[in-house]
């Protein structure tokens, strides 16, 4: 599958601070325990202090300490206590949201019929385009029903990120258009556009079990956590906690859908199908929202 990949013009004030993040999130991760200095980390990665003070600060509205504090095990933890209320008997619609919606990016959705998706994307245009995000290269994917997908990559993988989108849906024809995809990205990654009055449509493409879970993950606000038992239960199947995490899995609108917001029963951040450093990035960068 040949494809033609570009950028357009970055919706963040520099683009290259997610590749800065990663290096980052990875070594935290990889050294959680021993909380590393400003000036450790930055002689790691190569910049003075006072710029990677700067870059995320920028990027996240936090200072690396505090997105450090924001991604452990233990802060994973307490956002799962946190979860006492009923959160997953809330509405997850626009105009029923409550006060831990302030900062969160408003949704409503349809579903595909069963019938639709089965037929694997036959008869549906599919619109893309490349754009740069918070968390590296992002895959948007429209219809005239809505956003259906978004994914991301690195640099360079845009190609195979595309595949991965595309052999979901097999039989739909695929347009590149980044001029049709472009309000979307800046509606999904500018906090600022985060209007209730104006929610994103998106639509669902999956099996009605699949749809359950994703809608499940919709009602997860920004800043919180749930476990994937936590939506078994939700969707009154609390033995299906690894069928859960394979619906999780394949959600076809990363971010939008948080699935980044289900985690392990110890807090544990488990797997992500875009890569468990742009799963840490996210929590953190959403941390700075709230």
């Amino acid at each position: 599958m040949n494809i033609t990949t570009s950028l357009a013009a970055d919706i963040t004030p520099h683009g290259s601070d997610y590749e800065i993040v990663s290096r980052v999130v990875e070594m935290l991760t990889e050294n959680y325990r021993d909380q590393p200095s400003l000036e450790v980390i930055a002689a790691e990665i190569g910049q003075p202090p006072t710029q990677l003070q700067k870059t995320f600060t920028r990027w996240a509205g936090l200072s690396p300490k505090a997105f450090l504090q924001a991604v452990t095990l233990d802060h994973a933890k307490r956002l799962l206590r946190q979860e006492e209320l009923p959160l997953l008997e809330t509405s997850f619609e626009v105009g029923l949201s409550g006060p831990g919606r302030l900062h969160d990016l408003f949704v409503t959705h349809e579903a595909m019929s069963p019938g639709e998706w089965k037929q694997r994307g036959s008869g549906l245009t599919i619109r893309y385009g490349f754009h740069p995000s918070p968390f590296g290269v992002a895959l948007v994917m429209v219809t005239d029903r809505g956003l259906a997908g978004l994914a991301f990559s690195d640099a360079g993988g845009e190609k195979a990120s595309f595949e991965d989108m595309a052999n979901r849906w097999p039989n739909a024809q695929y347009v590149e258009d980044s001029a049709a995809t472009a309000a979307y990205a800046a509606r999904i990654f500018d906090s600022r556009e985060w209007r209730p009055e104006e929610p994103l449509r998106i639509v669902l493409i999956g099996s009605d079990f699949q749809i359950r879970v994703w809608e499940t993950l919709l009602k997860i606000p920004i800043g919180k956590a749930v476990t994937y038992s936590d939506i078994a239960c939700n969707i009154g199947q609390p033995t299906a906690s690894r069928a859960v995490g394979a619906a999780v899995g394949r959600n076809p609108i990363s971010f939008v859908v948080p699935c980044h917001r289900a985690l392990g029963k110890s807090g544990a951040l488990t797997g992500y199908h875009w890569g468990l450093t742009r799963k840490r990035a996210m929590l953190g960068w959403e941390a700075g929202k709230v």
